[in-house]
């Protein structure tokens, strides 16, 4: 062949090289104009408070100066996720005082579960709005809205009709299904068995958001459970179930099956979801992460709440942070902060401190824990699927 005709070769390949598409198919950060949120505590910027009443005084302390419906001294992971997209923080869907949903909704609440429960909020402490509520909140947010954001005032406080399509649609919940398990006095291995019917639900949630033009999904695993001062204050366990970090071995066991098994629900939604772009995101690492090596990272005591009264943890399920006691009829707070939230991990033995919500979410936000490997400014791009 002349070396004329050889250059023409080369260079056809490398033009027809060059019109392939791109595995992401786009190297363009997203621009999302709106987060919709489903979730439980984790992720709940005031819905559990516009329903049963105000997350009380020292919550919200540290960044809003005052109670703000976040059970935390201050932002949240969702809060920073949405700083980082250049979004407004996500007001609650059941919040009707000073709301805008015009860049999204959170219909997250506190004490939510994956699957209906059947107690009482003020029985075993699990929320009414389960992830089907939720979706049920959603569906019925996304129809209206597009009724009433053409009338009036409406327009800036509800989402455009196209935003629907290009949100983030966020995920953290299930530690409540887990919890909910011992609370009935449940065994490990009964807890494990009721974990696919957990995720088979939360399968089809997904499917739903789906159906409704949801492309984008960033899904968070569950956390270390068997690391949060409630639990390892209200579930008895042996010295030999205690790892060498004081974390208690048999929450985490579940909550890492529990993790494996949605990492194979997302991978089977991929294939049944042809234009989604789905991230699966390990929180349970970062967070066994922060609290194992606390010290090193500049926090101390892990397993202490911050904000609590009594015992070995500073935590007390009847005077949980915030709680007030009447002496000789004076009310006071009992359950108070610590002097110094920023170098804690734990705020009230359930939730996390902002300075380690702010940690957790640097972690995560480049796509070092995530499957696949996608940052956060990335999550609309369809990598590896």
């Amino acid at each position: 062949m002349e070396p004329h005709s050889l250059k023409c070769v080369f260079l056809g390949l490398v033009f027809s090289i060059a019109l392939l598409p791109s595995p992401t198919g786009s190297s363009a950060p997203c621009k999302f104009p709106a987060i919709f949120n489903f979730g439980d505590s984790n992720s709940d910027t005031g819905g559990l408070s516009a329903a049963f009443g105000q997350a009380p005084a020292p919550n919200g302390e540290t960044y809003f100066h005052t109670p703000a419906g976040r059970y935390s001294d201050g932002r949240l992971v969702i809060d920073f996720i949405a700083e980082s997209l250049g979004l407004p923080y996500l007001s609650a869907y059941l919040d009707s005082v000073g709301s805008n949903f015009s860049h999204g909704a959170n219909f997250a609440t506190a004490g939510s579960t994956i699957r209906r429960q059947n107690t009482t909020i003020f029985q075993g402490g699990a929320s009414p709005f389960s992830l089907d509520v939720q979706l049920v909140q959603f569906s019925d947010f996304h129809r209206r809205s597009q009724i009433f954001n053409k009338q009036g005032v409406f327009d800036k406080l509800l989402p455009r009709g196209d935003y629907f399509s290009k949100a983030l649609y966020t995920f953290d919940i299930g530690q409540n299904d887990l919890t909910a398990g011992y609370k009935l006095n449940l065994t490990t291995e009964q807890v494990k068995a009721y974990v696919p019917d957990v995720l088979r639900q939360f399968s089809n949630a997904v499917k739903r958001v789906y159906d409704q033009g949801g492309r984008a999904f960033w899904i968070h695993n569950t956390g270390p459970v068997g690391c949060l001062p409630y639990v390892l204050d209200r579930f008895l366990i042996t010295a030999a179930q205690v790892d060498k970090y004081g974390c208690g071995s048999p929450f985490n066991e579940v909550a890492q099956y529990f993790n494996q098994r949605l990492k194979d629900v997302v991978i089977q939604l991929r294939k049944q979801l042809p234009f989604a772009a789905i991230t699966y995101v390990d929180v349970y690492s970062v967070k066994y992460t922060l609290i194992t090596q606390a010290k090193k990272l500049g926090f101390e005591l892990p397993l202490i709440a911050c904000c609590g009264h009594g015992g070995k943890y500073n935590f007390s399920n009847s005077l949980r942070c915030g709680e007030k006691i009447t002496v000789k009829g004076k009310e006071m707070l009992i359950a108070n902060s610590c002097k110094n939230p920023s170098v804690r991990v734990n705020w009230d033995g359930i939730h996390f401190t902002e300075a380690a919500n702010k940690w957790i979410f640097e972690q995560i936000v480049n796509g070092s824990f995530s499957d696949p490997p996608t940052p956060l400014k990335m999550a609309c791009q369809r990598m590896g699927h």
